[in-house]
């Protein structure tokens, strides 16, 4: 089905379910869109239930169900982006906080929370960052900074970054449940033109002289001190996403106290100019303060150890840029620039970048996960320019293992440039023209030229090995990518596929979990039932492991875990969905352990799950399986058994 078809039958069901003002909310599970009605009695179901692309209709716990099958998703997307309907409401994404049985740590939490923020634009975010490459290398091989084709390139891939919060305040409040243009009315008064201006003039008073903590007070807000980060808050991140989440939580209050008559336009008012004050006031000066603090701490360790200085400053200087912490540093390098000629910072901080592409280059030669590869290769050249947010926030944080692999990397590389004592003579470019900063004034090549060369290598090789030594993180944090518990087919007594695949023209399937073979037609669900979505059988789990029933590459795996469908070396479609309405779980009791788009083998554990934990819910466990391709069989057989365990013959499907 083509986009146009997609859009065509999105405007199709929300027309026939009452039209948008009806909606009280949708999100979709692996086959169905599950909407909220204001009034189901508005709802076309007949014409619905015949509507090509629509395979039927079902009312089921309050929830207004249109079966759609594996193109949901599209489906689904083409809804969003043709309505008001918010695209925070899909099943695929749990809202922040709302999982109370949830027990990661904060820091997972955070840092989660932080990547999936990114991820909506993280494609934009690596096409300007190649951009802001190329701009550089114009700068290096002589193009003048003035010229049109530098500057308007320059534009080009430098405004998604300035304007970095913008974006970052839509995708938060998507996920902390906040009206979109509120936050981003919040976000965009910390980026207007004229704010620095309140950091500028006559010095009214200094707060905390002589101290780390020295604040010259320029202006005040009913006699509360304005204190600001030196730049302001162009391309910050954490304090627009603090901004964010007070404001999802002010918006809610206000909700509450004021009348419904005038609550459309006064909600928005209080809440940004509580939140913008509030955040300018209390933000500004814990940004300020901590960052000088930072600058001081690299500035004693610098005294006491250059090679503990170079080693700590490349492998914080990523996760200080993160928190905005990094301007406590960058006066410093420019102050012993102008007074010595020469300063020490800026090798090591830029080395930082260079573990991480050591380790992105070994995930583009190692991982099989298109979604890594994807993000990997512009990454990768963003990285040789010295641009890394795009790698970082895609990639870094959501494998956690790998970012670990890249700051041992730049620890080594670090330690290596600080013990040397490398030095810059000037800034302009990063990366890899970086290394043109440590060319001596007089133009001859010396050790501290190719001191930092070796450094940079150090960080990008060890990043590198690192990575290939080591097992490939799932980008979705759950285990390894291809993780199979290193259990061999034949352990778990899995025919092989020549044993199993008696012809071309037929696929064998094996059993994906131990169980009671119960017959489709008696599944409470109708979807499953009336073998809406292809043939199959179901299966009465007796122990909560899913396993691949065949070779072939994961095609469908849901974020909560209670569905994965996969498509066979054999072109054979196959939907496991473990147990009935388990979506409404958002993936409590359920562990994936494999990725969508992986290759898989016939054994390889998919998903875990807590079998009794669901059925304490009053959850079905009982798993269908089915194959979503029926039509294109001839017949489809079923074993003749009543018990199976993984590898058993299942199912065999003949074109």
């Amino acid at each position: 089905m083509s986009k146009d078809n997609y859009d065509e039958l999105a405007r199709d069901i929300i027309d026939h379910v009452g039209g948008e003002e009806n909606v009280a909310g949708v999100r979709h599970c692996i086959t169905r869109l599950r909407f909220n009605l204001k009034d189901e009695n508005k709802a076309d179901t007949d014409y619905l239930k015949n509507r090509d692309g629509v395979v039927t209709v079902m009312k089921s716990a309050g929830q207004y169900q249109v079966v759609i099958g594996e193109q949901v998703a599209e489906v689904y997307e083409a809804i969003v982006n043709q309505t008001s309907i918010g695209g925070d409401t899909s099943a695929s994404e749990t809202s922040e906080g709302g999982n109370e049985n949830d027990n990661r740590n904060v820091l997972d939490k955070f840092i989660d929370f932080i990547s999936g923020v990114f991820q909506p634009f993280l494609m934009a975010l690596a096409a300007t960052g190649m951009i802001k490459g190329l701009v550089a290398l114009l700068g290096t091989v002589g193009v003048d900074p003035e010229s049109g084709v530098y500057q308007v390139l320059n534009f080009a891939g430098d405004g998604f970054f300035q304007f970095l919060p913008v974006m970052v305040a839509i995708t938060a409040a998507r996920k902390l449940k906040m009206n979109e243009f509120t936050a981003l009315a919040i976000a965009v008064a910390f980026l207007h033109p004229e704010i620095n201006n309140l950091m500028t003039g006559d010095v009214m008073y200094t707060l905390f002289s002589g101290t780390a903590f020295e604040s010259p007070i320029y202006s005040t807000f009913l006699g509360i001190p304005i204190i600001m980060p030196p730049n302001g808050y162009y391309s910050a991140i954490i304090p627009i996403l603090v901004s964010v989440w007070l404001g999802s939580v002010v918006e809610k209050w206000i909700k509450n106290i004021i009348p419904s008559v005038v609550r459309s336009f006064l909600t928005p008012f209080f809440t940004v100019m509580i939140v913008f004050v509030i955040s300018l006031i209390v933000i500004g000066p814990i940004a300020n303060w901590a960052s000088a603090l930072v600058g001081q701490f690299f500035l004693v360790v610098q005294g006491f150890s250059p090679l503990l200085f170079g080693a700590l400053l490349a492998v914080a200087w990523q996760l200080l840029v993160i928190f905005g912490l990094h301007w406590g540093i960058v006066p410093i390098m420019f102050i012993l620039l102008a007074e010595q000629g020469y300063e020490s910072i800026g090798p090591a901080m830029v080395s930082s970048t260079f573990g991480v592409l050591g380790v992105v280059i070994a995930l583009l030669i190692k991982s099989k996960a298109k979604k890594v590869r994807d993000i990997a290769l512009p990454g990768a050249i963003s990285l040789v320019f010295g641009v890394s947010e795009p790698t970082i926030y895609g990639l870094m944080l959501p494998m956690k293992r790998s970012f670990l692999y890249a700051l041992i990397g730049n620890a080594v590389g670090g330690a290596y440039i600080g013990a040397m004592s490398v030095v810059g003579y000037r800034t302009g470019g990063l990366g890899v023209f970086s290394i043109f900063n440590t060319i001596n004034p007089s133009g001859s090549l010396d050790m501290n030229f190719w001191n930092v060369i070796i450094g940079f290598t150090l960080c990008t090789v060890v990043g590198f090995v690192l990575q290939m030594m080591f097992p490939v993180p799932s980008i979705d944090g759950n285990g390894n990518e291809g993780q199979s518990e290193n259990i061999k087919s034949d352990e778990q007594g899995l025919a092989s596929k020549e044993e199993l695949q008696e012809s071309a023209k037929e696929d064998i399937i094996a059993s994906p979990m131990q169980g009671q073979l119960v017959p489709m037609s008696e599944v409470s669900d109708e979807v499953f039932s009336s073998e809406a979505l292809g043939k199959g059988v179901a299966i009465k789990p007796e122990i909560g492991e899913v396993r691949a029933p065949a070779n072939g590459i994961i095609s469908t795996l849901f974020p909560t875990g209670h569905a994965v469908g996969m498509t066979t070396d054999e072109g054979t479609e196959i939907l496991i969905h473990i147990g009935l309405d388990t979506v409404e779980l958002e993936g409590k009791y359920y562990e994936i352990s494999a990725e969508q788009g992986q290759q898989v083998k016939a054994g390889d554990l998919l998903i875990k799950f807590d079998k009794e934990g669901v059925e304490s819910e009053n959850y079905d466990t009982i798993t269908p399986v089915v194959i979503t391709n029926s039509a294109e069989f001839q017949t489809i057989d079923v074993t003749e058994e009543t018990q199976v365990t993984p590898g058993d013959y299942l199912l065999t499907a003949v074109k």
